[in-house]
Parts: C-alpha cells; sequence; structure tokens
C-alpha cells in the first residue's frame, strides 16, 4: 500500500444494506494510499448523530465525504448543510425507480449546499473523484492517481483487439 498523506474520506451511509458500496469504496481509497473511515447514520432515524458527526469532521481529519443514499437520498445534502467539507453524494439503485429518484435527490441540492454526485451505485468513482479532491493539495497522491489512470490507459492500449492502430 502506499503511504498515506493524514487526511482522510469519511464514508457515511443512512443504513447496513448500504455496506457492500462502502467496502467497494474502500478498497479504492486503500490502493490509492487514502485512510477512510466508515459510518452508519441515518438522517432521518438519528439526525442528532449525524450533526455530530459533521461537526467533528476537522478533528477527526476529514477532507472529503462520501455520503451513500437511495430512495429519498437526504444523507448527502442534510451532511453536506452541516460543513464545509466536500460531500460526494453516492445515490444507490432500489425504490420504484431504482436509483433514478435517488439520483435526481441528490444532483438537485438548492444553491449554497453543492454535492458532488456520481452515478447511481458507482462507488469507485466515488472513491476516486474524493481522492481526487484530496490530491489538490496532496502531490504524492496525485502522482498515484496519475498513475492509476495511467495503467488504466495502458490497458486499453494494450488489448490486442486495438492492434495496428
Amino acid at each position: 500500500m502506499a503511504e498515506t498523506s493524514g487526511t482522510r474520506v469519511g464514508i457515511v451511509m443512512g443504513s447496513r444494506s448500504d455496506m457492500a458500496a462502502a467496502d467497494k469504496a474502500v478498497v479504492v481509497l486503500t490502493e490509492l494510499g487514502v485512510e477512510s473511515e466508515v459510518r452508519v447514520i441515518s438522517a432521518h432515524r438519528a439526525p442528532a448523530l449525524l450533526t455530530r458527526y459533521a461537526e467533528s469532521v476537522a478533528e477527526r481529519r476529514i477532507g472529503v465525504l462520501i455520503a451513500i443514499a437511495g430512495l429519498a437520498a437526504h444523507l448527502p445534502g442534510v451532511l453536506a448543510a452541516q460543513t464545509t467539507v466536500p460531500v460526494v453524494g453516492l445515490p444507490m439503485p432500489g425504490g420504484v425507480m431504482d436509483g433514478l429518484d435517488a439520483l435526481l435527490s441528490v444532483v438537485q441540492m438548492p444553491k449554497g449546499v453543492p454535492v458532488a454526485t456520481v452515478g447511481v451505485g458507482n462507488a469507485e468513482n466515488a472513491a476516486l473523484l474524493a481522492a481526487q479532491i484530496l490530491a489538490v493539495g496532496d502531490p504524492q497522491l496525485a502522482e498515484r492517481f496519475a498513475a492509476r489512470r495511467a495503467a488504466a490507459a495502458r490497458q486499453i492500449l494494450d488489448d490486442p483487439a486495438n492492434e495496428g492502430l
């Protein structure tokens, strides 16, 4: 594993049912040498706990938050409203619209409370975006991020189907 910078990503989900997505994000962050922590805190069932968590991000060395939410998907917005740390919303599939409702809830934040949003269920992109945000102030992480991108490009370039192009 690469050396960590000390700044972490906080991953918050409203329900344990989203743990598989959190695990996927942790894998990507670990590969990039970014520490993370995972919490289950419902914006609806435990709002006071969510407020305490949001108020503690600076002392916890959290530089970016990933908020995983489905259905009404209020968690990313509620979290973003309570901290100045960037929030990446990860809408999850499910419900009557299979995640479209969650996507729209996360992406349609009111002015002044931005939440970056990735595709429905795309935990890997949520982790990559969080790492990319942290990399702005961390040259070593920026190098690791660039190396990951270059490796992905090499896989395509080295594919025998692309020979002769």
